[in-house]
């Protein structure tokens, strides 16, 4: 979901960066969990009516934008420096409210604009598909050395897959944001994967969601050694590559990283 850019004040009737805090005016800043539930129950429309809500996407969406530019920024320097570009395909996208207000009552989280910026970190979403698992690991450094972003948890799930064998790099980074009351940090998530990695999520997300996330033991089993398969097709694709380099340097294959 997002909204029109426009002036961004405080979100959810708090300050969630370190300014200091006023005390809401508007009663509406306070909901419980369950009125704001009830909110979103009688519909969506009636809950975008609080400004306090309606402008979380819009903050997240701008930082975003801002993550996407830097990106950019990355793969036409790959591209000048290296002659190619590392990033096949990028998408975004930013968690509703329902989804938000979820994963508040699941991890048992008070409902506040703080709570919000400081427990739930993939309001925005990024996910970056490269050809290989070795340009996922150069981006993430690249990322590591940037000065207008900060690299602030790293969970890599290629070098220790999950149980059911996913795979991919997760990233946050907090992006900087110049508004109307100053610079604010945002936290953004990005997913790096491989071409191979996405088909394979992409293809357990569909069968879980038919199966009711009642998938039968086999299916899993299944869907296990897919993933080890994939995991396979991509150190044979990147092995391919460098033995390619290799001959058009006339440098062995052996030699380069």
């Amino acid at each position: 979901m997002y909204n029109k850019r426009g002036n961004i004040h405080l979100l959810l009737g708090v300050d969630h960066l370190n300014t200091p805090k006023e005390e809401p005016n508007d009663s509406k800043a306070q909901l419980t969990l369950v009125e704001l539930r009830e909110l979103w129950d009688s519909g969506e429309e009636k809950l975008r009516e609080l400004g306090h809500l309606k402008q979380l996407p819009m903050m997240y969406q701008l930082a975003l934008d801002e993550l996407k530019n830097r990106i950019k920024l990355i793969q036409t320097e790959w591209q000048h420096k290296c002659g190619y570009n590392p990033i096949e395909h990028i998408k975004t996208r930013i968690k509703e409210p329902k989804s938000i207000i979820q994963k508040l009552q699941r991890k048992g989280f008070p409902l506040t604009g703080d709570s919000i910026f400081e427990n739930i970190h993939d309001i925005a979403g990024m996910r970056i598909v490269c050809a290989f698992v070795k340009d996922i690991y150069s981006l993430l450094e690249h990322l590591e050395h940037r000065e207008d972003l900060k690299v602030l948890e790293i969970k890599d799930y290629i070098a220790n897959p999950k149980p059911n064998g996913y795979q991919s790099l997760h990233v946050i980074v907090a992006v900087p944001l110049v508004l109307l009351e100053g610079q604010r940090w945002i936290k953004v998530e990005i997913q790096l994967r491989t071409l191979a990695m996405d088909f394979w999520a992409s293809m357990e997300h569909i069968l879980f969601y038919k199966y009711d996330k009642q998938v039968p033991p086999h299916v899993v089993k299944e869907l296990t050694e897919a993933a080890q398969a994939a995991d396979a097709l991509d150190k044979k694709m990147l092995r391919l590559r460098k033995e390619i380099l290799a001959l058009g340097d006339n440098t062995p294959a052996e030699t380069l990283s």
